[in-house]
């Protein structure tokens, strides 16, 4: 009886001791915190959305690659927007396109036809280069604008892409020059926009860029990310 009565509290003292190393083990080493910003997704609205589809903060951009004040609001946001608020699930981003000149439809196009994951990369590229690329197109020559204006609209942007130089940042983001070629030249690409912008006016009455989405409310008195910011915080 006496053995038994050993055995017995040597197995529940094992038990405890187990029990008591996995509980130091988990303080020692929480689970890892997901990474929201792997989640990205093309929509059914027409958009790209990256983050947490349950996130508490929707937000939606309705965003100009060739928008000025697009450029500088991703210059202010981007170290904090991404890498804080969507990473932690806190909130999710959903871009939106808007089309406001020829080189930016070529821009445009592009950065959707590539993957969902890399549309944001190129997106950014395209935001932190803007002054670059556009630059180019306000080089261009006159015979070079005579020669586009020349062209039906597909090809003047399949033309426009490679004299900015969109192709080669197309080419970085996984796009190959078959691939680019298909992308400009589809007219469904360029029907798509047209429908999410149509849709921007009738659902939030957005008629510039940078418009935000917060949670179903167009923000109409800021678009700064320090007027944006507060409204990720819940105040």
């Amino acid at each position: 009886m006496r053995r038994r009565t050993v055995l017995a509290a040597l197995a529940a003292g094992a038990a405890l001791a187990l029990a008591a190393a996995d509980g130091l083990a988990q303080r020692r080493a929480p689970p890892a915190q997901r990474d929201w910003t792997r989640m990205v997704v093309a929509t059914a609205e027409g958009g790209f959305r990256m983050g947490n589809p349950a996130a508490p903060v929707k937000v939606i951009e309705y965003l100009s690659l060739a928008c000025p004040h697009c450029a500088s609001f991703h210059a202010e946001s981007a170290g904090r927007l991404f890498p804080a608020y969507v990473r932690s699930g806190r909130v999710s981003v959903e871009y939106r396109n808007i089309l406001i000149s020829a080189p930016d439809a070529a821009a445009t196009v592009l950065a959707r036809c590539a993957s969902p994951r890399a549309h944001f990369a190129m997106s950014h590229e395209l935001l932190s280069t803007q002054a670059q690329w556009l630059g180019r197109a306000d080089a261009l020559t006159q015979t070079q604008r005579n020669q586009l204006n020349a062209l039906p609209p597909l090809q003047q942007v399949q033309r426009l892409a490679a004299l900015l130089g969109l192709d080669r940042v197309a080419a970085r983001h996984g796009l190959t020059p078959a691939a680019q070629r298909a992308c400009l030249t589809s007219a469904a690409n360029f029907d798509r926009i047209e429908a999410v912008q149509n849709a921007a006016n009738r659902q939030y009455g957005v008629t510039g860029t940078p418009t935000f989405v917060v949670n179903g409310r167009t923000i109409t008195d800021t678009n700064t990310w320090s007027g944006i910011e507060p409204l990720l915080r819940g105040r």
